[in-house]
């Protein structure tokens, strides 16, 4: 594992992250048993993974707090989050303070490292920092958290407009963010705001369906070419099959996960699998080398323009 120092928190952190849910949520959505999700945790921690994201929502909390308590606490960086609403209702501050209670529980810890408000969408924000932020404040005083954080909701947020008004605020360590080689609108909106001000960037969206359903990447290349998005040659069964050669990726999904690591401003790269052999595999693509030169300056003629294209949420919800 490589690791790297999460902006001016200080925590030094792999830069593979494992994201506890998505579409698998540690394999609890394809049948596994608690304990095989506990084995796949502890696998990561053997090849170096000490950070890990997860939250009330993910429904996997208290997996990741049995991992840990086998493990040791100070052995890894724990960060989640509460949601700041549901049903159209906004949550109050005592409502997400509730929620921090809960997530300490299931963690079976007495602080979290990263405490995030999850998936705020730009018309939340001020309501967020009015109610929201004063209540976590008062527990971050306690100790209950260490660093706040706050996340963006890349389907309804695609030019980062919540996180562009967030970075007004000196009270954000972390953020996470929706980036991947087929929406790069990051490189020039965020990254460069979060290297200079020192707020640690976690890298969300970095493989999607787009690039694991080769059917679907082909509708929308098809569709971009269609539309005048991107050239019409590239428009085949295989788009991105120009990063697959003897000396460039591995295979489509491998050449994401290593665009995003290389990117600068990606402090961390969150990966999600239930699959042990797929946790092995996505690992060594975020340790691999950068992609060749040439392959970059192809993905950003081809796609640099681009915004808002595969940010689907995982398909099981």
């Amino acid at each position: 594992m490589e690791y790297t120092t999460l902006g001016r928190t200080g925590l030094r952190v792999g830069v593979a992250g494992f994201g506890c849910g998505g579409s698998s949520r540690l394999g609890q959505a394809t049948g596994a048993s608690t304990r095989q999700s506990i084995a796949l945790l502890h696998r990561a921690i053997d090849l170096g993974v000490n950070f890990f994201d997860t939250a009330k929502a993910y429904g996997t909390e208290s997996i990741v707090g049995a991992a840990v308590r086998e493990v040791g606490r100070d052995s890894v960086v724990l960060s989640t989050k509460s949601q700041v609403a549901s049903g159209g209702r906004p949550f109050d501050g005592a409502r997400v303070v509730a929620n921090l209670e809960h997530s300490l529980g299931h963690l079976k810890t007495d602080y979290v490292d990263i405490f995030h408000l999850h998936a705020v969408r730009p018309e939340a924000y001020d309501r967020a920092v009015d109610e929201l932020v004063p209540a976590l404040r008062r527990e971050q005083e306690k100790g209950k958290i260490r660093h706040l954080g706050i996340t963006e909701s890349p389907p309804f947020d695609a030019d980062h407009r919540m996180l562009r008004r967030a970075f007004d605020d000196e009270f954000w360590d972390v953020v996470m963010v929706g980036f991947h080689l087929m929406h790069q609108s990051a490189r020039t909106s965020v990254f460069p705001i979060t290297r200079a001000r020192g707020i640690g960037t976690l890298v969300m969206f970095v493989v999607r369906a787009i690039f694991s359903d080769p059917a679907y990447l082909q509708a929308t290349v098809a569709r971009l070419a269609a539309a005048g998005a991107v050239p019409r040659p590239i428009a085949t069964d295989r788009p991105l099959d120009f990063l697959v050669h003897r000396t460039g990726a591995d295979s489509v999904i491998d050449a994401a996960y290593r665009y995003a690591r290389h990117q600068a401003g990606a402090d961390v790269v969150l990966f999600g699998t239930g699959d042990p052999a797929h946790l092995d595999a996505n690992i060594a693509s975020i340790l691999a080398p950068p992609l060749p030169a040439e392959d970059l300056a192809r993905i950003e003629d081809l796609f640099g323009a681009l915004e808002g294209v595969g940010l689907d949420l995982p398909r099981n919800r």
